[in-house]
């Protein structure tokens, strides 16, 4: 049993790492969410973000998530976040709405040059970061730091009659 115990443990590690989703694959997925009929807003978060932590304040993305049903919303952790990513947002009270996704980007590293610089061709360089997307277009962005929801909720409102 000893001798077939290392062989085991191989084929394993082959098979999740067949398993393991490619960064490309990852945004496949994310391009073809933000294609969708309707208004998505992807937020790319880190764990470890102060900026990040203050939008949490005052249950900020959860009122707000559940404030805008028929919007759809992705969180993409990023840049060496905890692995249980999930489990740091539902202490915020987040991941049983139903228009939420969150998503773990299969890179997490945190080094300059090998970390996740951009997704869907937009670049990545603070966090967090938060876009909105119709039909496949960005929309609005706002790539530097914590989010308003004031603002943001006149982003989706501007997305939606938008003509563009």
């Amino acid at each position: 049993m000893m001798k077939k115990l290392p062989c085991l443990v191989f084929i394993f590690a082959l098979v999740s790492a067949a398993a393991a989703e490619t960064a490309e694959e990852f945004e496949q997925r994310l391009f073809e969410e933000v294609s969708s009929t309707g208004i998505t807003v992807v937020h790319p978060w880190a764990d470890w973000c102060i900026n990040c932590v203050n939008e949490h304040k005052d249950d900020g993305w959860k009122k707000f998530i559940e404030a805008n049903p028929d919007v759809n919303f992705i969180f993409v952790s990023v840049w060496n976040s905890d692995p249980d990513d999930a489990g740091v947002l539902a202490k915020h009270g987040l991941g049983d709405q139903p228009n939420l996704k969150i998503w773990r980007h299969p890179n997490q590293s945190s080094r300059q040059g090998e970390r996740v610089s951009e997704l869907l061709g937009v670049p990545v360089t603070w966090m967090p970061t938060t876009w909105v997307f119709r039909d496949s277009r960005m929309r609005y962005a706002i790539n530097y730091g914590e989010v308003r929801f004031d603002m943001l909720d006149q982003m989706i409102k501007d997305s939606v009659k938008g003509q563009w």
